[in-house]
């Protein structure tokens, strides 16, 4: 089968809205290529090792791959998102002088070409990310995530789901019940399961990421602690309130809400818009912890989070990228 592929090349500022435009039109998979210049500060400090090659893509710059089917009309595609992606900059994201290019390929060059560069990655100081195809031998104390990311968002090398996986480590304390918001390939709640949350209620909007996220919690042999499903956070709150199911199935783990945790790694934009929703879906003394959020939204996230009722516990970032841990105050 043939694929058409479009590039965008674009800032590490924007990449994640601009890779969100690109699921949001259909694309059967989405790559994201950042600076490998020397200059490019990197964690090594629980021994992270990266073996993708230097590149000649300039600091702070981003290549974006998009692949669509062989029926696309890539004319009226890039006709499409080229608008949307100047309208970043009326939002304080720049996505700097953009390039747009397009060709065909076939299935098996982009579907499984990437794979060379997912290695075993030790993301934190218990949890190691391992591709399903590689063969790896685990340490003391090394909590193993099997994952095929498929086409879904979340190998655990960028810094979002990183500083993610490094905060539920040192909030976790074993037994609580969660809601991953937009789970992607679910490697979060994964994680969570693997750092003793007792069950994990999974949510995404994108069924490619559903069908994702299902298929690695059945490869860590999670299915009877994580839910995965087709939904957003105030369709499960309101279902929850209802005792209904609104037409889906009903919850089948044993979280009910309000749950102890949440984790939303997803869009600043977003998170904003269910603020609320959030603050609704957690226990008192309930913990939110909100990444994807790059340096220019800060501000705006804290303010929404406070404005909502939260106290901010802590901000953890990773380059240009920050996580929030807060907390809905207790009831007294």
């Amino acid at each position: 089968m043939k694929w058409h592929e479009i590039t965008i090349s674009t800032t590490e500022e924007a990449q994640e809205m601009i890779s969100n435009f690109l699921h949001e039109l259909g694309a059967g998979g989405v790559s994201i290529e950042e600076s490998g210049t020397l200059s490019k500060q990197r964690d090594t400090s629980l021994g992270q090792w990266y073996e993708l090659p230097l590149n000649d893509i300039p600091e702070g710059q981003a290549i974006i791959k998009g692949y669509f089917n062989q029926d696309t009309d890539m004319e009226e595609l890039i006709a499409s998102i080229r608008p949307r992606v100047e309208e970043l900059r009326e939002f304080d994201i720049d996505p700097g002088t953009v390039e747009y290019s397009a060709l065909v390929i076939d299935e098996e060059d982009w579907a499984t070409a990437w794979k060379q560069y997912f290695k075993p990655l030790r993301i934190s100081e218990t949890l190691t990310i391992k591709p399903t195809w590689e063969v790896y031998e685990a340490g003391p104390n090394e909590r193993i995530i099997e994952l095929d990311p498929g086409m879904a968002f979340g190998t655990g090398t960028h810094p979002t789901t990183a500083l993610c996986l490094q905060t539920l480590e040192t909030v976790i304390r074993g037994g609580e019940e969660m809601i991953d918001v937009g789970t992607g390939s679910g490697i979060l709640a994964i994680g969570a399961c693997r750092l003793g949350v007792k069950n994990v209620l999974a949510l995404d909007l994108d069924p490619v990421a559903v069908s994702s996220a299902t298929e690695n919690v059945k490869l860590n042999e999670l299915s009877e602690q994580v839910e995965v499903r087709l939904s957003d956070l105030l369709g499960v709150i309101k279902e929850g309130q209802s005792g209904e199911a609104g037409g889906s199935a009903p919850l089948t783990t044993a979280v009910k809400v309000p749950v102890d945790l949440v984790v939303a790694n997803i869009l600043a934009e977003i998170i904003l818009l269910f603020v609320d929703d959030v603050y609704e879906a957690l226990k008192p003394n309930g913990i939110y912890i909100a990444s994807g959020i790059y340096k220019n939204k800060e501000d705006d996230v804290e303010e929404g989070l406070i404005r909502s009722g939260f106290e901010i516990v802590e901000k953890r970032r990773d380059e240009d990228w920050i996580a929030f841990i807060a907390r809905k105050p207790q009831v007294t």
